[in-house]
């Protein structure tokens, strides 16, 4: 009979949806000092290096995990894992379906998955909606899709025109408007019930820590949109919440083959 491993994993936040980011197992949940959880549980070999391998260098909710295996793993168990993880990587959830869709660099990397996008609009129904950093559009159009008006306001000119271009392959042009101009300065005047922050920090974040102030231009953001009944942030899964005390977290999870169990990004409401 093979012997288990003993595995732990810390610190989690209250927050977040521990089976799905563990997967299987028999986890038993601890509390730590400061509020945050200690999980455990007993696990094969595979199992184990794969965990092992998918939470390295992941950071959630301003903290790195940190993942504990006794007895320790090989390099063989560790080697294959990782490689595995890597293929898992590349099967992650999909940024536009539509081939002719428009986007740069910057907007690959900064993208809302589209099914996400989609998860997040269906929340807005029916909404008037302000899309403060709408980039090539991924997430303006996954609100207009889900019945909302949607003011789009983005600061550079090229990545507006590619939104433009973008919404009207899915058919939702006429349900946004499309400003060209620095939100800061257009948010005072507007009105609506929700404004939708998606603040461009692509790959470059820390994976360790993330604070506000590390994610311009939010702080002047809300600060200029107190006005709004509701505001919501897009942040990265290592995003500290006590950096933006009040706030509700939830994390968002991949749809793709690759990244069930992977946080793609916090959603933060105010």
């Amino acid at each position: 009979m093979r012997r288990p491993f003993h595995v732990r994993v810390e610190p989690l936040p209250p927050w977040l949806d521990r089976q799905r980011f563990l997967g299987d197992g028999d986890w038993v949940a601890h509390d730590l000092a400061n509020g945050h959880l200690k999980a455990e549980a007993s696990l094969e070999r595979d199992a184990a290096a794969d965990l092992a391998a998918r939470l390295r260098g992941v950071g959630i909710g301003g903290s790195l995990i940190k993942v504990e295996i006794s007895p320790p793993l090989n390099r063989k168990d560790l080697r294959r894992a990782n490689l595995e993880e890597a293929r898992r990587y590349r099967q992650g959830s999909t940024g536009f379906s539509h081939r002719s869709a428009r986007l740069d660099d910057e907007g690959r990397k900064s993208l809302t998955p589209e099914a996400l996008a989609l998860e997040l609009a269906e929340r807005a129904r029916g909404r008037r909606v302000i899309d403060a950093c709408a980039g090539a559009g991924g997430n303006a159009i996954g609100f207009a899709r889900a019945g909302c008006k949607v003011l789009a306001i983005e600061i550079n000119p090229g990545r507006l025109a590619m939104a433009k271009h973008n919404a009207a392959l899915y058919g939702v042009a006429d349900q946004i408007e499309f400003v060209q101009g620095d939100a800061r300065e257009l948010l005072p005047k507007q009105d609506a019930d929700l404004l939708f922050i998606d603040p461009p920090w692509g790959e470059r974040y820390n994976k360790e820590r993330v604070t506000l102030s590390e994610l311009p231009p939010c702080l002047e953001l809300l600060e200029c949109s107190l006005h709004l009944p509701k505001r919501w942030i897009k942040a990265p899964p290592s995003f500290d919440p006590a950096s933006l005390p009040g706030c509700r977290v939830e994390a968002i999870f991949g749809v793709g083959q690759g990244d069930h169990r992977r946080v793609k990004f916090l959603l933060l409401e105010i």
